[in-house]
């Protein structure tokens, strides 16, 4: 009995990253050289694909150095810095930031312009991966003065007598979001302001359920990404809790032949960062394993 081998179908790039990557492309079509502020994107097989028709990735104290070029950035967003970096040195920028990490980036301006000067400063917290490229953008909307914080156990950082207004990485974790508003809201002292906003990108969040559905169905299940991903260790700590006989790869090379043993229902299933290209190179390989010799 041949194996029945899946890949689910709401896996692949997102739209901020698809945009991205379409960006580049139109670009290194016409161009055949494009820079990139960063990983287009975290996975290294979609950036080898690219560096191998003309993308540059650079980082940001090579842009320093860079004068009358051609930078990408990517979906994850940027601080108002590179953009005051990008006009000294006369970089045209394509923009590709993702427009829910844009909108979240305006809405953190807008709150830090609103009480910038007050005599007592509210705090700005941002719920995130400290040091991740989208952070560092949002951080950035507030001139360095948002705390970031990456989980319940760090709200110890906070000063709960003064005012708090809480925003998210897009790509966290919806329940931890949740957890942490509990959490702060029990420890507020009398008449202070707490507001919090759930941005949180919906395309991570929605696909809980279904990859949760998905990794049920099956008897071994496969998850493709990206080490850098954050929205690949989300996801698959959902298909392991779902089914303990998930495994984490980032391309074929790491399957086990030994987690092969006896399945016959084998999904495939990946990050908002994953290409769908590779996933199908997965499926192709576990193909190639069922043909004689």
């Amino acid at each position: 009995m041949s194996r029945i081998i899946e890949i689910e179908k709401g896996s692949g790039f997102c739209f901020g990253v698809t945009t991205a990557i379409r960006k580049a492309e139109e670009e290194l079509n016409r161009t055949g050289h494009l820079y990139c502020l960063g990983d287009i994107v975290h996975n290294s097989q979609e950036v080898e694909r690219l560096k191998s028709i003309g993308l540059e990735t650079i980082t940001h104290d090579q842009l320093r150095t860079l004068h009358h070029a051609t930078v990408l950035l990517r979906a994850h967003g940027e601080p108002p810095e590179t953009y005051e970096i990008a006009r000294a040195n006369h970089i045209n920028i394509i923009d590709a930031t993702c427009p829910v990490v844009l909108k979240l980036q305006q809405r953190i301006q807008g709150t830090y312009n609103a009480h910038k000067g007050a005599q007592q400063e509210p705090q700005i917290i941002i719920y995130g991966k400290r040091g991740h490229a989208e952070v560092n953008g949002l951080v950035g909307q507030t001139q360095g003065h948002a705390l970031v914080i990456e989980s319940a156990e760090e709200i110890n950082k906070i000063d709960f007598s003064r005012d708090i207004y809480l925003y998210s990485q897009t790509t966290k974790s919806l329940q931890g979001f949740k957890n942490i508003v509990q959490q702060i809201g029990d420890r507020l002292q009398p008449n202070v302001r707490f507001e919090s906003y759930d941005t949180i990108c919906r395309s991570v969040a929605n696909r809980i359920p279904q990859i949760r559905e998905f990794a049920q169905r099956h008897e071994l299940v496969l998850f493709v990404s990206g080490t850098k991903s954050s929205n690949g260790r989300i996801l698959f700590a959902e298909c392991l809790a779902a089914n303990p006989d998930s495994h984490l790869i980032s391309s074929e090379e790491e399957i086990d032949a030994a987690w092969l043993a006896g399945k016959q229902r084998i999904g495939i299933c990946g990050a908002t960062s994953t290409p769908r290209w590779l996933m199908n190179r997965v499926k192709d390989y576990l193909e190639s394993l069922e043909q004689p010799s």
